[in-house]
């Protein structure tokens, strides 16, 4: 049976000075200038100018010319745009032009991969409703959902997608369900009439709830983006703040720039100083730039993103916004709603008691055989029948009184193997009035008192129930009229529940193993919410309500959410404070919601997901859209992001490493050193097959222990991490300078042949080292980077030993002196394993 219509809608912002349900439908029409008669057209014309179309703010769309240049104005892509044209300029046009080239691809990637994932999740957006029945001139006709107004007569139908807040003028036993506005998942009973509680909207309708049963007739108050639904996806319309990964890379980019800029003016400036050649020290402070320049990163990161949304459509998982794929592996906190995320929003009989308390079938029996011959098929109806299945075999119809909402009980005569039974069911507080004995004898005062208690014992719990009764009917069967209702036996309660899902317990442990509190944040009753936290094993000891949150302050909030696991009864702005307190506390939230209420919670999260079948709203908030409702999809979805994260690691700690040590090592050359160490040509080949070599990072295997939890960019790990191997390498360049120098008594000539092998053996060598925290050779790489790395290592190996060779300035060295660069890149390798774990090392603070 539907609820009493008290569904406590949060208040918004549009509606906070103005109840509408709360007024009378004369004081509406005087307030609105319209009769109950409806609008003639030419009137309803003009409304539609003033107040605009019933439909909500469109939600900011970027063209695909802004959607490159935001990305062509991020700080690391400027670095490679300069990087590209300064090289040109010098006279590498070939370096320049790749860089450029590598640029543009990946920008490209990038915004295409975007505007897939943002069509795709277009053509699953739902519309509100399509077209409207108003009265119009005097009759009812259909018109789109878009024109209807402030004034007009609105008629719904069970099925109907309510276009427009209003307030009912007729009802004939209407429900309607408002799951997706307020998380309530039964139906609420709608009638006429005033109320006294301002909390209690059950003689209004609202935009996006849908008719269950029966008919209503409303006038309408309120359209478009004023409306319930409007309110909240007006949220679509507001700027997306930069995401966890965005912000992060733009960190990174402006930290290389600094990096880059004060280690070239330092050179330029000191080679200047001591009379060098201006020419030469500019066309080498470039190449040493473009050394620097991870030219790689915007591309890897694309690659291991876009490969990470295919992977993830293959599990249907629909991404929208590639950068989102690092921040679901980055989520330290899931907020979700209840219903149809953590339960399916189908109710179902949880229990069948006698009227003594003790489990008895025979009071969901008897429900099943009336809902069956004379329900309303409501989902009350349908979880009686689906309980009971065979429950209505051998019995027919034979009358029926047909649910009454004033009176909150129905009928059904039946006759079958107990012979002509009446079978009346309804809220416990009616049936049990008219009930005057039970099963084990008189049903008085204390037993109807007990039988009361018992239905508030299993609300604590959660559960909804409805009293079932019965007796033998006399005489020839008719139709059942009030008088019939009466000296009933009581059989009992059926109890029902909106049940989680079965995976939805394994769900939340899997994702605490992975290092994500879940918390549920509910429009639903608290009592309601703190049920289910339990059967799926969060900390149900405390349920903050709507009104409680209402009373705290921002910084009270930031404090109470960090202990608190479950929420009831909020509103759509709530569920953004809770958001946003637990953002303050560091956290990087995710909020997997369906409905309506949910939209504003998804755009203020750093992860929005939604899933099939959800509101529009709720779709276009969200940043992923699961084809799946399943908590364990979101589990894969942090798994892959982890994934992605790691590869993108690997290649800035390698950047952080051997790259910059030997960018470093060839800057203090420079100075000390009376010749180049290395020509730009050969600096500018030296970071082209360094690049090369990487290649194969986005399709590398990840370690187990790599996923287990969240993968958050520290720059402070960054920073350690390159003052410990960048050092390392730079330590044993100058043990390569010194053996070159004094032990080899080499010339330029083959001073830059040997530094440039030992430069691009421990650079690609390393790769093995660094893109795992574990062992090497625990964690073998995918074949892809092996074969990248070994090929570009093979080129730099033999490159000096061809004519080519001479093109760059390479000369044959003596195999003596490749076999001291030999040494001393394996003991440089057994260096780097050694030191890995100290470089790697997590802090509390990081």
């Amino acid at each position: 049976m539907p609820s009493k219509g008290e569904t406590r809608l949060p208040d918004s912002p549009a509606r906070a000075d103005n109840h509408f349900w709360r007024l009378s439908p004369d004081e509406l029409c005087r307030r609105l200038d319209c009769t109950l008669a409806g609008l003639a057209a030419g009137d309803a014309a003009g409304r539609l100018d003033r107040f605009g179309p019933n439909s909500d703010a469109a939600a900011r769309t970027e063209g695909a010319m802004r959607a490159v240049l935001r990305r062509l104005l991020e700080p690391l892509s400027l670095i490679l745009l300069v990087a590209g044209i300064v090289s040109m300029l010098t006279g590498d046009e070939v370096g320049g032009l790749i860089i450029v080239l590598i640029l543009t691809l990946s920008i490209g990637l990038d915004t295409v991969q975007e505007g897939h994932a943002i069509r795709a999740a277009e053509v699953l957006r739902r519309s509100v409703a399509l077209k409207a029945e108003v009265k119009r001139d005097g009759t009812f006709r259909e018109i789109d959902v878009d024109h209807v107004v402030p004034g007009d007569i609105l008629r719904v139908r069970a099925g109907d997608i309510i276009p427009a807040d209003a307030l009912i003028l007729q009802s004939t036993a209407f429900t309607a369900g408002e799951a997706a506005l307020t998380g309530e998942p039964y139906p609420v009973q709608k009638r006429t009439g005033a109320v006294t509680d301002p909390d209690d909207t059950s003689n209004a309708l609202f935009r996006g709830a849908v008719a269950q049963t029966g008919e209503a007739i409303a006038l309408v108050v309120r359209t478009g983006r004023d409306s319930v639904f409007g309110t909240a996806a007006s949220a679509l319309a507001e700027a997306q703040a930069p995401s966890p990964f965005e912000r992060d890379l733009r960190e990174f980019g402006l930290v290389i720039a600094r990096a880059t800029l004060a280690l070239v003016l330092v050179v330029l400036t000191v080679r200047v100083v001591f009379g060098r050649e201006v020419l030469d020290s500019l066309l080498f402070a470039v190449a040493l730039a473009v050394g620097l320049t991870p030219e790689l990163l915007p591309m890897i990161t694309t690659v291991t993103l876009s490969r990470g949304a295919l992977r993830m459509a293959g599990r249907k998982v629909i991404v929208k916004r590639l950068a989102a794929i690092h921040d679901l592996g980055a989520m330290t906190v899931l907020c979700t709603d209840k219903t149809g995320t953590l339960t399916s929003a189908e109710i179902t009989l949880a229990g069948s008691l006698d009227a003594e308390g003790k489990d008895d079938a025979r009071a969901a029996r008897l429900g099943a055989i009336a809902a069956e011959l004379g329900g309303d098929r409501g989902s009350l109806d349908a979880a009686l029948v689906a309980g009971q299945s065979n429950a209505a075999r051998g019995w027919s119809l034979a009358g029926r009184q047909a649910f009454d909402f004033s009176r909150r009980l129905g009928s059904v005569l039946a006759t079958g193997p107990e012979g002509a039974l009446l079978i009346v069911k309804g809220a416990p507080e009616a049936v049990l009035e008219l009930c005057t004995t039970q099963r084990s004898g008189a049903m008085d005062d204390d037993a109807r008192a007990a039988a009361i208690a018992r239905v508030h014992q299993l609300a604590a719990e959660g559960l909804r129930c409805i009293a079932i009764a019965s007796r033998p009917w006399t005489g020839a069967t008719r139709e059942v009229e009030t008088e019939d209702e009466t000296d009933l036996v009581f059989e009992g309660l059926c109890a029902f529940a909106d049940p989680p899902k079965p995976t939805a317990a394994a769900a939340i442990t899997r994702l605490a193993a992975s290092g994500i509190t879940l918390k549920i944040l509910s429009g639903d009753d608290p009592v309601v919410v703190k049920r289910l936290a339990g059967l799926v094993g969060l900390n149900a000891d405390r349920v903050l309500s709507g009104a409680d949150i209402a009373e705290l302050s921002d910084d009270a909030l930031a404090v109470q959410v960090q202990s608190t696991d479950a929420y009831g009864r909020l509103a759509p702005d709530q569920k953004s404070r809770i958001v946003k307190a637990l953002q303050a506390s560091g956290a990087v939230v995710g909020f997997l919601g369906d409905g309506i209420n949910d939209a504003p919670a998804l755009k203020a999260a750093d992860i929005g997901l939604s899933v099939d079948g959800a509101s529009g709203v709720a779709q276009a908030a969200a940043d992923i859209i699961l084809l799946a409702s399943d908590l364990e999809v979101v589990a894969d979805g942090v798994e892959e992001g982890r994934r992605t994260f790691a590869n993108i690691l690997k290649y800035v700690r390698m950047g952080a490493s051997s790259n910059f040590g030997n960018m470093l090592s060839m800057a203090i050359a420079s100075i000390v050193l009376p010749f180049l160490p290395m020509l730009p040509t050969q600096i500018l080949l030296n970071n082209l097959l360094y690049d090369l070599s990487e290649l194969g990072i986005p399709f590398d295997q990840v370690s187990p222990a790599a996923t287990a939890q969240p993968q958050v960019w520290s720059m402070r790990r960054l920073a350690r991490f390159a003052a410990i191997m960048g050092p390392l390498s730079s330590v044993f360049d100058f043990l390569t300078f010194g053996a070159l120098l004094y032990l080899f008594k080499a010339s330029p000539e083959e001073f830059r042949t040997a530094w440039f092998i030992e430069s691009m053996a421990t650079q690609i060598l390393v790769i093995f080292i660094i893109r795992t925290n574990g062992r090497p050779w625990r964690n073998w790489p995918d074949p892809l980077l092996s074969a990248s790395s070994l090929v570009a290592l093979l080129v730099a190996m033999v490159l000096p030993f061809t004519p080519v060779g001479a093109w760059f300035g390479f000369v044959t060295p003596p195999p003596i002196m490749m076999a001291g660069i030999a040494l001393l890149v394996v003991v440089y390798l057994a260096c780097a394993e050694l030191l890995k774990p100290f470089a790697i090392r997590t802090g509390r603070k990081d």
